[in-house]
């Protein structure tokens, strides 16, 4: 057992998943207000006049009111120390949360009790079931009109594939929403409106033994209505079980109100209970425990020009074992080189502290010169193994890109390169034509607009995107594969990725077949991973 057990025992990594507009960034801002980390939350709705939301720092996010992409956040609450991985909640980001969710051991699904699981919350909860995540639902914004609970839980069921366990029930919704009833306990905590910003204003208990004080408490019909859910709920849903839970195959469900703080410091007692400390992770020389002495880590974002002052890159790394020193020296594998990690920092959104010390499970930033890639392994210097790779999605949409003015070739090539190895976007050369004619392949449209934002913004360099009628795209597995004398379709383009990977493109799904068919032997993939080099 490695000397820091107590310090990683009380550390709790988790990411916060949600569709856009169900209420997550609220909903962190008011888990750092429990933990003392802000005094007030500033409100988030009326993005225009507010003070921006304290996890939204990138310039078209706070033109555009959307998280575009993952922040940190570490806070201090009841001897837990938090790590919240903050993700883009827009479809179009979902890359970025796919890599995010590689770092977390639990996830926290959000979701608007109004319009219930949306398409995004799908694709990201297929990432938690591939890797088996811990998933805790909070049904936010029950202060608005909500669908009925029943229908919300069946929804989570057939839409998620998980089976439910309401920790606690609501009383009505909207105007009429009067609280929550705790299961286990037995009672209910009264809602009433507080200040926004204040902590969570006086919540009344109510035991539900006493059916008289029940009613005069929430009105006859109310609870009439709350005794037959009871009874219906108690034969109907999942028992509580905490291993189903950490299997990833129950999720317990809370309902509340993010804006107005009712039940989310509930919420968060619960699940700091029932999610696991920093688990272990699988490498190529078998699975490696969090508490034993050595320190490693892994790389899973990039992050370019986050300060405006500084053009600087900052690589995150989550800390998979052992303790982080910053004035240790560290093997970085794929690089091959032993090296100090410059600059380690913690960030609390745009404020950040050098760190001198990080345990495993807690999530660093260190400056990157533009050595680290994605899904990178750091070690000690005397070990070498690698963290398996993080998954590269295949781009749906894709663009060639051409320089308004061709004298700054070299800051076009600088930018494009530096948002790519940030994972956003990817980039492709047609076959021999170096970087004059490139492709950028993106899993959603949005990242095209950011793309040419920031290469106007950050590299002074404007761009014109072409786009392409391309959909398909597959790696080629087998690298003996003589490419001139690959036989495809006409709908088909060779391509190469930057470190020089092939790549086909089709336009017609079919086409794939196609070319298997006519190339005995190929094997084409729909996953490319940070490891192909």
């Amino acid at each position: 057992m490695g000397s820091y057990t107590s310090e990683i025992n009380r550390r709790r990594t988790f990411a916060i998943i949600s569709h856009p507009d169900a209420g997550k960034t609220t909903l962190t801002e008011k888990f750092l207000l429990y933990g003392g980390a802000i005094n007030l939350a500033g409100s988030v709705k009326g993005k225009a006049t507010a003070r921006h939301a304290v996890s939204d720092w990138m310039e078209i996010e706070k033109q555009r009111g959307i998280s575009v992409t993952s922040s940190v956040l570490q806070f201090e609450y009841d001897g837990f120390c938090i790590n919240i991985l903050d993700t883009p909640g827009h479809q179009d980001f979902s890359e970025d949360t796919y890599r995010t969710l590689m770092a977390a051991d639990s996830a926290v699904m959000v979701i608007d009790g109004s319009k219930g699981v949306e398409a995004q919350t799908r694709k990201l909860f297929k990432v938690c079931g591939m890797r088996g995540i811990p998933i805790f639902t909070f049904i936010n914004k029950m202060d608005r009109d909500a669908n009925d609970t029943f229908d919300l839980l069946d929804d989570i069921e057939k839409e998620l594939g998980i089976a439910t366990c309401p920790i606690n029930w609501p009383i009505g919704s909207g105007k009429a929403f009067q609280g929550v009833y705790d299961r286990e306990k037995k009672h209910i905590m009264k809602f009433s409106h507080t200040e926004k910003g204040t902590k969570e204003g006086e919540v009344e208990i109510v035991p539900v033994e006493d059916q008289d004080v029940l009613r005069q408490t929430i009105g006859e019909a109310a609870a009439e209505k709350l005794l037959e859910e009871i009874d219906l709920l108690d034969g109907a849903a999942a028992e509580f079980d905490l291993e189903q839970v950490r299997a990833g195959k129950l999720t317990p469900v809370f309902f509340g109100s993010a804006l107005t703080n009712f039940g989310v410091e509930d919420f968060l007692q619960h699940f700091l209970q029932m999610t696991t400390p920093p688990l272990p992770r699988k490498s190529d020389v078998g699975v490696i425990e969090p508490d034993r002495d050595e320190f490693s880590a892994f790389v899973f974002k990039i992050q370019a020009n986050m300060n405006k002052a500084h053009r600087d890159r900052i690589a995150f790394m989550r800390i998979c074992s052992g303790k982080f020193d910053a004035s240790m020296e560290v093997r970085h594998v794929q690089g091959g080189k032993v090296l100090r990690l410059s600059q380690p920092q913690q960030l609390m959104a745009n404020d950040r502290t050098i760190l001198t010390e990080a345990y495993a499970g807690d999530i660093i930033g260190v400056f990157d010169p533009g050595i680290f890639s994605i899904g990178d392994t750091l070690c000690m210097p005397k070990e070498e193994f690698r963290y398996e790779g993080i998954p590269t999605f295949a781009p749906e949409h894709f663009a060639r890109v051409r320089q308004i003015d061709t004298m700054k070739h070299k800051q076009f090539v600088k930018g494009v390169s530096q948002i790519a190895q940030e994972g956003a976007i990817q980039i492709f050369q047609e076959s021999n034509t170096g970087m004059e004619k490139i492709i950028v392949g993106v899993v959603g449209v949005l990242q095209f607009d950011v793309l040419k934002f920031r290469l106007e913004k950050e590299y002074n360099v404007e761009i014109r995107l072409e786009p392409l009628p391309y959909e398909h795209i597959r790696w080629i597995v087998n690298r003996d594969i003589d490419l001139d004398k690959l036989t495809g379709t006409s709908d088909m383009k060779k391509i190469r990725d930057l470190k020089g990977n092939p790549l086909l493109l089709f336009v017609n799904p079919w086409s794939v077949g196609m070319t298997l068919e006519r190339n005995p032997g190929l094997e084409l993939s729909e996953f490319g991973t940070a490891e192909m080099s």
